[in-house]
């Protein structure tokens, strides 16, 4: 099991490159499409910041790129969007780094100490955590849990993140990994998150995402 201590260490540090734009949410139908992208166009909205420690997040390689170069720390970018209940995919690839790590997507960011994080890690842990006041709390467990569907390694996970009314739910390439009911956050932004653990240097790229209303 990974231990919980050394996550909650992560709300000590925290490198927030979130987008400002904002927009409210649309009303949709069941199954549309609210937001798309596939990091093709470098003008779409995300961040673009190599900072002095050599942080980055940026578009590479057809993709969306986030290096968090710092140990205990956690970097995420928004595209400064609403929404309400969401259904949000992406291809996530581990480019390098350490396999104690966890990365993933955010829903219903509020600002930079309240939002959700389901995430999985390289070594095949996945868990959907709080973040409320800046203090992070995991959702339905004492430790992230283990699960053979994710795919370990420098591969490529194909992840969805369903936050709908007060439930939250985690699947990684087609196999739910975990449910849990949470009612503190109903709106806000999506956004895409890479935590370090003991070691830095965790450099992922995401791609292909979709944000699909429910």
């Amino acid at each position: 099991m990974k231990n919980l201590k050394l996550l909650c260490l992560l709300g000590l540090t925290i490198l927030s490159v979130s987008a400002c734009t904002g927009s409210p949410e649309q009303i949709a139908a069941s199954g549309e499409v609210l937001f798309q992208d596939e990091f093709s166009d470098p003008a779409s909205g995300w961040n673009r910041v190599l900072d002095t420690e050599g942080n980055i997040t940026d578009y590479e390689n057809g993709g969306y790129r986030i290096l968090n170069n710092k140990p205990i720390s956690h970097i995420w970018s928004n595209p400064g969007l609403k929404f309400s209940d969401v259904q949000v995919e992406v291809d996530v690839t581990k480019l390098g780094g350490p396999e104690d790590n966890f990365y993933g997507v955010i829903c219903r960011y509020k600002d930079g100490s309240n939002f959700y994080i389901l995430a999985i890690s390289s070594d095949g842990y996945y868990g959907i955590i709080k973040v409320k006041g800046g203090t992070l709390d995991l959702l339905g467990a004492k430790d992230m849990q283990p699960n053979e569907m994710i795919l370990q390694g420098n591969a490529t996970n194909h992840l969805r993140a369903d936050c709908v009314t007060d439930t939250l739910a985690l699947y990684a390439n087609g196999q739910l990994l975990t449910s849990v009911q949470d009612s503190d956050f109903k709106t806000g932004d999506v956004g895409l998150e890479v935590s370090t653990r003991l070691q830095a240097g965790v450099d992922i790229l995401f791609d292909n995402l979709s944000v699909i209303k429910p």
